[in-house]
């Protein structure tokens, strides 16, 4: 399935698509499913069992057209996820950085605040001179993980989304830790769709990359992964307690703003594209924080 989270007529709704010109509006098609994503994603086999049977026999009355809807971030701020990420996991991408590959997963966090969907505005802070883009293949846990071990993991993943990275390197340089450089305000677009694991069996082998207005920064492949997802699934549960619905960006690879010669970072008036095969794409212009 391919979730998604929308405005119709001025109603939040969540649903899957029928086809590319059809959505099913699953809180007008079911009462069990009138919520939003990670209370959908809280109802486990259950809610994704009668999403399935809803769109093998979808009510009339619950087909929207795709062209009526406003698609926002599969998970809003107010569902408050934990939004987990992971640092350096690919090689090139250290490289680039000067950093060495770590010998174990790089876990750092955002607040559910920086997360905002497809067409939202990227602000910049006033003095912020090094924003910066990184696109990431996105984990969305389906169910309650602790301390699970990386044989079972898999079965704790509700499916994948497409996520970007915004980063200030100049923050990140000067801090002690990373949280302003990665977690201010709108620093964690995701979307446009959750794709159910079932369609993506193995996230190791989609293509990706990140355009700024309209030309290509990166460019490569989750193959390049260094912790697969199994070990970050486990990794991160030994110590932190996942929910259905937390996200997980698992890293991006090398083309970033900083690591051009000279470094090229973003500015107001920017847009920027980041897209994963299989899940689609995300457009997110950059503006002035007021």
């Amino acid at each position: 399935m391919r979730l998604l989270a929308f405005v119709h007529c001025g109603r939040r709704s969540i649903g899957a698509e029928l086809n590319s010109n059809q959505v099913l509006d699953f809180n007008l098609a079911h009462g069990s499913l009138r919520a939003g994503m990670r209370a959908f994603l809280e109802l486990g086999e259950e809610g994704m069992g009668t999403a399935r049977k809803l769109l093998e026999k979808p009510p009339k009355g619950a087909i929207l057209q795709a062209r009526d809807l406003r698609i926002i971030s599969p998970l809003s701020p107010e569902e408050r996820p934990k939004v987990l990420c992971i640092g350096l996991n690919y090689a090139d991408h250290a490289a680039e950085s000067g950093s060495k590959v770590p010998d174990e997963p790089l876990v750092f966090a955002k607040y559910h605040t920086a997360l905002c969907g497809p067409g939202d505005n990227i602000l910049n802070p006033p003095e912020a001179t090094h924003l910066d883009y990184e696109v990431e293949l996105v984990v969305v846990v389906g169910k309650r993980a602790k301390r699970v071990s990386e044989s079972e993991a898999s079965d704790y993943v509700a499916g994948y989304t497409c996520g970007h990275d915004v980063s200030e390197r100049q923050y990140q340089r000067k801090d002690s830790q990373w949280l302003r450089a990665k977690s201010s305000d709108t620093f964690a677009p995701i979307g446009p769709v959750i794709v159910t694991k079932d369609e993506i069996p193995d996230p190791h082998g989609l293509a990706l990359g990140c355009k700024v207005n309209g030309q290509v920064r990166q460019n490569s492949s989750t193959n390049q992964i260094i912790f697969k997802v199994p070990r970050l699934v486990e990794f991160i549960s030994n110590y932190i307690t996942l929910e259905p619905g937390d996200l997980i960006f698992t890293g991006t690879p090398p083309g970033v703003g900083f690591g051009m010669k000279p470094p090229q970072y973003l500015k107001p008036g920017d847009v920027v594209e980041v897209w994963i095969e299989k899940i689609g794409s995300i457009s997110n212009p950059v503006v002035a924080a007021d």
